[in-house]
């Protein structure tokens, strides 16, 4: 065999989307395709961006570009951004930088569990769970969020334990369906899995996947598992917000509400553990950038402009659509209930969309709202034709 079977099992498990990603090359090379597949950039990159890079490019020392761990000032930005966003005493000692929120991930898995746990993720839920998780000699077990509004649904997550479940992940706001989880959630989720922990002897983490964390819509508040259960890992990516995923910046924070004996093992694991699966932290200049880049965003108002642009000419079109209260996804139901053909039509016509069968869903697809207003408004009559 010339693989190993953590690698079949995660080139398996992510199949679907390399499929996908081969068959995008047509449109990749098609100038006048109107592409609503991946969160890329459409438009320039923020200014706040580049200046916050150039600003750090010239050396200040002989190391200004040796090997970097997590940088302190970068520690400092975003442990102060978070006890300003969630009300919690995050300390710089708590975050570990990585590289995006993939790093901080693979981080937490390698952290927290041991080869053939259990990780429960949710249903639809981002296509690289399974394939990390394979990939690290994990279990994912899927838990469907609510069928209807897609909402998390707390008693499917307690079915889907078992003495083997070593971690939860949460997602909000969520991909792809854009919903925003409230506190009251969390504490629900907290009993269960406090309750789990007990009834089976060995403590069930929760690793929250909150990316999307700073784009939600109509003022819509955020809060954080991390506050209602203090065995909770908050990963988090900038690529997302500066809309520039190929800069690869990102961390994983413990919650201040860890016991501080085990608050202070996770902190001292974490850099060896990031050396020992690969350097898994950011190059120096984009943490050097972190301070500056706390403050930079994409547009939301504008992001939220063109969500109600589409999802009302496509729900007055007579689409079934989750109305997205976070990210730059809309998430929709296909006109006759297949998603892949219902893309591969719109396809021919030069509009691209993300089939649901890459996130288990076969009956729906995605549109990325990254896309720029004129994109949209070329698309949209053939979109609603569709329905």
């Amino acid at each position: 065999m010339v693989l190993s079977s953590r690698a079949v099992a995660s080139r398996d498990s992510i199949r679907s989307m390399t499929t996908f990603l081969a068959g995008m090359q047509a449109a990749a090379d098609d100038p006048d395709a109107l592409d609503f597949t991946f969160g890329n950039p459409h438009e320039p990159a923020l200014p706040g961006l580049v200046d916050a890079m150039r600003a750090q490019l010239e050396p200040r020392s002989v190391d200004w570009f040796a090997y970097k761990t997590s940088e302190r000032e970068a520690q400092e930005a975003v442990a102060a951004g978070l006890r300003g966003e969630l009300g919690l005493d995050f300390e710089p000692e708590d975050i570990a930088m990585t590289q995006g929120a993939f790093g901080a991930i693979q981080l937490a898995f390698a952290l927290l569990a041991d080869a053939g746990d259990e990780v429960v993720i949710p249903v639809p839920g981002w296509f690289c769970y399974a394939p990390m998780l394979h990939a690290a000699d994990l279990v994912p077990v899927g838990a469907p969020l609510a069928p209807v509004d897609f909402s998390l649904d707390v008693e499917e997550i307690e079915r889907a334990i078992t003495p083997r479940t070593r971690i939860v992940v949460v997602n909000s706001p969520a991909n792809p369906t854009g919903r925003v989880y409230p506190k009251e959630t969390w504490d629900a989720l907290a009993q269960v899995l406090d309750d789990a922990s007990r009834r089976h002897g060995r403590r069930i983490w929760l690793l929250s996947d909150e990316p999307y964390r700073r784009i939600r819509f109509d003022g819509i508040g955020f809060a954080s598992p991390a506050g209602s259960y203090p065995w909770t890992v908050v990963d988090y990516s900038y690529g997302k917000v500066l809309l520039a995923p190929g800069q690869r910046l990102g961390y994983l924070a413990i919650s201040p509400l860890l016991e501080p004996a085990e608050r202070t093992t996770l902190r001292e694991a974490a850099t060896p553990l990031q050396l020992a699966i690969g350097w898994g932290f950011p190059d120096a200049l984009m943490q050097y950038s972190v301070p500056a880049l706390e403050h930079v965003s994409i547009d939301v108002s504008e992001l939220s402009r063109r969500r109600d642009r589409m999802y009302g000419a496509l729900h007055g079109a007579g689409y079934t659509l989750t109305k997205p209260e976070g990210t730059f996804y809309l998430w929709g139901r296909a006109p006759g209930g297949d998603g892949a053909a219902f893309c591969a039509a719109l396809a021919e016509r030069g509009v691209h969309l993300m089939p649901g069968t890459l996130f288990d869903q076969p009956a729906h697809f995605r549109i990325s709202l990254t896309a720029t207003m004129e994109t949209i408004e070329r698309a949209l009559p053939m979109l609603v034709d569709a329905a």
